[in-house]
């Protein structure tokens, strides 16, 4: 989902009033990031509070690639990690995920060997339908034990858009709510729902109700999903003890724009690059009765914040035998401050870009290959930059590109290498970036090695409903990453 995709941030059509009331009644940040412009680094990053490239959600196999976890890949989160659901049972949590995991599928990455105690959802995406022979269908799970595959036990109609999954999903979250408030049992909902991704679905009560075509539908039944979790709340009695925050793990995916893809409002480009539209997220803090209502903040946060914020309300410490990334938004969300921090974009092993203050600086462009951009595959459409959304790698760490957010937000116009602005602002930047680069440490990649023989063939549990299917002789060799 896109920066520009809610009514809070400014879309015009107005049709996510749940989520703008949730911003109404909590607190709108409107300077947030991913730490990642790709889906499974960015959740990898959430639930450790580290980047990527220290947690080994990243690949060496080219420079500067975006790599992810598909069926093929063999590799997932380590045990060295340590994710936020297996901290907080140290303070009594229950934990569940809802949706789509994409920490690794192999049975020693599962959700409830990293501390979650329920899993309903996928490991995966829900691409397909697949042959079965050459690509399995995406599993989904209850807990240890697949029960159906996307397109086979669970319909996602290609043609019309129609799945229920979304409401499926909002049950599942409403029953756990309710069974843990029944209990007098603290806990930890991770509601990762993935139905704004390609290929976008609705149910049927939201198919054709938005302007904005099938995409819309998806973000008002996502949209009317959240307001029946926060009134849930409220009618339970905990909406005051229970901390919500919205975001999205990466931009808009302009790539299915215009059918099935969203927003990044002013921003450049979308998912998959490191420009503004790819990694800046909408994000709602709400918490009744502790977060001043009709808040606007612009503190510089990221996912990972929320790995450390969720620790110190669970009076909690993060871990002290590894670089944490993620800070604690607790004075910024409760009192308004703000606290000074970079932001780092990354993309693959590389940084790309630094943000410190109001600029950016640049010291790597790249959108996507010549090639790719051949074959019609464009995360910028519409929005070429000359020297800026380059399809070669472009180098700039002599001279970075600089842009000051506040009067540029769209990264159009870099200040002139001459200018004093650009002399200063550089030099504290430059101070930062060293200081970073000379404490990283990165970790083991996980995205480097791929092989059919791990996909989704006979998950656990696929035996009592028959659909195990024949696993292909090993062959793993390095994974291709494009982008």
């Amino acid at each position: 989902m896109g920066w520009g995709d809610l009514g809070a941030f400014g879309e015009p059509s107005k049709e996510t009033p749940n989520l703008d009331q949730m911003a109404a009644e909590g607190m709108l940040f409107l300077d947030f990031y991913t730490a990642n412009p790709l889906c499974s680094p960015s959740r990898a990053a959430l639930l450790t509070g580290r980047l990527p490239v220290r947690n080994g959600f990243y690949t060496t196999n080219a420079h500067a690639r975006n790599a992810y976890t598909p069926q093929d890949i063999v590799g997932g989160i380590q045990d060295s990690e340590l994710l936020l659901p297996e901290l907080l049972k140290k303070a009594g949590y229950i934990n569940k995920i809802i949706g789509k995991w994409h920490l690794g599928h192999r049975p020693q990455f599962h959700p409830l060997k990293h501390g979650f105690d329920e899993w309903f959802g996928s490991p995966n995406c829900h691409f397909g339908p697949y042959d079965n022979r050459e690509h399995p269908n995406i599993p989904v799970y209850r807990d240890w034990e697949m029960i159906g595959r996307y397109y086979e036990d669970f319909k996602i109609d290609l043609k019309t858009g129609e799945a229920n999954l979304t409401q499926l999903y909002l049950q599942e979250a409403l029953d756990f709510i309710s069974k843990q408030q029944a209990s007098q049992q603290p806990f930890f909902l991770y509601w990762a729902i993935d139905a704004t991704h390609a290929p976008v679905y609705a149910s049927k009560q939201f198919l054709g109700t938005s302007q904005r075509g099938l995409y819309g539908d998806a973000v008002r039944e996502i949209d009317d999903s959240i307001g029946r979790i926060l009134r849930h709340l409220q009618q339970l009695g905990i909406s005051e003890n229970t901390f919500v925050f919205f975001t999205s793990d990466n931009g808009a995916a302009l790539i299915s724009a215009p059918k099935q893809g969203g927003s990044n409002g002013p921003f450049l480009c979308g998912k998959q690059t490191t420009f503004e539209g790819g990694m800046r997220e909408p994000a709602i803090a709400w918490w009744p009765g502790h977060i001043p209502a009709g808040g606007v903040s612009h503190q510089l946060g990221n996912v990972m914040d929320l790995f450390s914020t969720s620790l110190s309300l669970a009076g909690l410490q993060p871990p002290s035998d590894r670089q944490i990334d993620g800070i604690d938004l607790l004075p910024v969300i409760l009192q308004g401050k703000l606290i000074d921090r970079p932001i780092f974009y990354y993309r693959g092993n590389e940084m790309m870009a630094v943000r410190v203050g109001l600029y950016k600086a640049h010291y790597w462009t790249w959108s996507n290959s010549w090639e790719e951009y051949g074959k019609g595959i464009d995360f910028c459409p519409g929005q070429n930059v000359s020297g800026v959304t380059t399809h070669t790698q472009e180098e700039h760490t002599h001279l970075p590109l600089l842009f000051h957010l506040g009067r540029d937000p769209g990264e159009k116009f870099p200040l002139s290498f001459a200018s004093e602005e650009y002399q200063r602002v550089m030099e504290r930047i430059a101070g930062v970036v060293q200081q970073h680069k000379d404490t990283l440490v990165p970790g083991e990649p996980q995205l480097n090695v791929c092989d059919k023989a791990v996909m989704n063939w006979s998950p656990p549990g696929c035996e009592k409903l028959g659909k195990c299917l024949k696993v292909p002789e090993s062959d793993p060799g390095k994974c291709s990453w494009p982008h």
